[in-house]
């Protein structure tokens, strides 16, 4: 525990650099500031300044990320409790007691509970961060090529299964970003691979030039017809978003539970925020004494899946920094931009850089922070913001994601890249297949084909080292376990609609 105290201290010293601290501070207004928008999220805007990352070095990079994807996280809950909007998709359960309160003139109190329950499990994700870290120090030297390819693969067969729609859906999309990670030249041989004689295919795809077509140009070529944007009249005055002694009390429990929740769930690889905020929303109208007061104003409503929503956002970090496993397609696109800067992120990642590391999950409390801050004063701003329609949103979206994706290199093919890749992601989108799992299989698929390699040469391609060595196996247990559990809820969802008819048939 005392050296756990001790990195601690040393991230504090790191994270109040000066440097460091500016661009802190400017990833979290700015995220603060894409929650809001209409239509925004943080895939889009961390999609948008991934080029950024290329000019700054690697600490004040990750932090203005992280800063990006909490401050994103709270700034969306303004969206769904004013308007009724859900820029970000664990927000839709935010919406269901967050805008009746507002109806009953009560949206001040769900945002000031909304900002007590983000503070109090973001600084419990934080605190289980810091103590699993020694433990994270202790396996890390057992880990060798055997057991990281292993590892990849419960992440991809994670991300995949566990993504949204169907599992089978998510696992194709994994293969296809599998495919779009080996073009380029091979690392072991120097080969070039799938380049069809273009030279700037030698290089690989740009994961920046995959992220904004997949993630900007997509989304608003799918949603730039259908988004209708309602304007909001609710005014949020500084003295309302303070709430009832009654109401805190009513709160308090769902928010110890919702975090709980979010806890749990941070740790296991593969599951997002969304998954989360419906489970601990279920929770609490299960137990509920009354739960027909759900969906009508309900500030246990609001406050469990908030809770577990910044809970599980702080706690995501430990498989992604630890194991190099991404828990979503936020996650995915942070491990990227580590990768980008040379920074290989996994067991070894806390005592190889522990700047990084600590300097970290000390920028996390000081965001926290800076979000009580700059909300409080600024919830009129953040309101009249909500009345920015999306007609103005959308070119202005398109040329910055140009103008940043040629910044990089200096590239028209890597703009045309962003417009390949968004044209197919809107394809993909409008046949209901999920994109996040390609991100996933482009950054960790030649992770796991490099240390599959590497595996083999070791063992002079003898594949039982993968049962023989007790982490691999017991990984490649799990691996097993998640198959079976996603055959058997196919198998059982095919039972229950052969079920249906009948059952019908008989009652009517």
């Amino acid at each position: 525990m005392q050296q756990a105290l001790t990195d601690l201290w040393f991230g504090f010293g790191v994270a109040l650099q000066p440097s460091h601290l500016m661009w802190s501070v400017f990833g979290v207004l700015l995220g603060n500031l894409i929650g809001v928008l209409p239509g925004m999220g943080a895939l889009t805007a961390i999609s948008m300044l991934l080029p950024l990352t290329y000019v700054i070095p690697p600490i004040p990079a990750i932090l203005m990320l992280a800063g990006i994807f909490y401050g994103s996280m709270y700034g969306g809950a303004i969206g769904a409790i004013l308007l009724n909007l859900p820029s970000h998709p664990p927000h839709a359960v935010t919406c269901i007691d967050g805008y009746p309160m507002t109806q009953q003139g009560r949206g001040g109190a769900a945002l000031g509970i909304t900002m007590m329950s983000s503070f109090f499990a973001a600084s419990v994700g934080i605190l289980i961060m810091i103590f699993m870290s020694p433990l994270l120090q202790t396996v890390a030297f057992k880990f060798g090529p055997t057991e990281i390819s292993a590892i990849m693969l419960l992440g991809l067969l994670a991300g995949a299964t566990m993504s949204r729609g169907s599992p089978l859906k998510g696992v194709a999309m994994t293969i296809f970003g599998l495919f779009v990670g080996t073009i380029g030249t091979d690392v072991i041989s120097g080969v070039a691979r799938y380049s069809f004689d273009i030279p700037e295919l030698t290089d690989g795809i740009d994961l920046a030039a995959l992220c904004l077509g997949l993630f900007g140009i997509a989304d608003f070529l799918v949603t730039v017809n259908r988004k209708v944007i309602r304007l909001s009249d609710a005014k949020v005055r500084m003295r309302d978003m303070r709430p009832t002694r009654a109401e805190m009390k009513q709160a308090f429990l769902p928010m110890l539970r919702g975090t709980a929740v979010g806890c749990l769930f941070g740790a296991m690889p593969g599951t997002g925020p969304t998954i989360t905020t419906f489970i601990a929303y279920a929770l609490e109208r299960k137990i509920s004494k009354t739960p027909e007061r759900f969906g009508k104003g309900a500030i246990e409503g609001v406050a469990a899946p908030e809770a577990s929503a910044h809970s599980k956002t702080q706690v995501d970090f430990i498989p992604t920094m630890s194991l190099g496993i991404p828990g979503d397609a936020v996650m995915a696109l942070l491990l990227g931009a580590l990768i980008i800067k040379g920074i290989q992120p996994g067991p070894q990642m806390i005592s190889e850089h522990p700047d990084i590391f600590w300097g970290l999950i000390a920028s996390f409390w000081i965001g926290n922070v800076l979000l009580i801050i700059l909300n409080v004063p600024m919830i009129g701003i953040w309101v009249k913001l909500l009345r920015v329609p999306y007609r103005l949103l959308f070119p202005s979206a398109l040329f910055f994601i140009a103008i940043g994706v040629y910044s990089t290199k200096n590239s028209l093919f890597d703009v045309t890249e962003v417009a390949a890749f968004g044209v197919a992601g809107a394809v993909f989108l409008a046949l209901d297949f999920p994109v996040a799992p390609v991100v996933l299989g482009f950054v960790l698929g030649p992770l796991l084909e490099e240390n599959f390699r590497r595996a083999m040469l070791l063992s002079r391609g003898d594949l039982t080292v993968f049962v023989t060595r007790p982490i691999s196996a017991w990984i490649i247990g799990a691996c097993t376990l998640l198959i079976a559990a996603q055959i058997y809820a196919y198998g059982r969802r095919v039972r229950v609609s052969r079920a249906v008819p009948v059952e019908e048939l008989v009652t009517g």
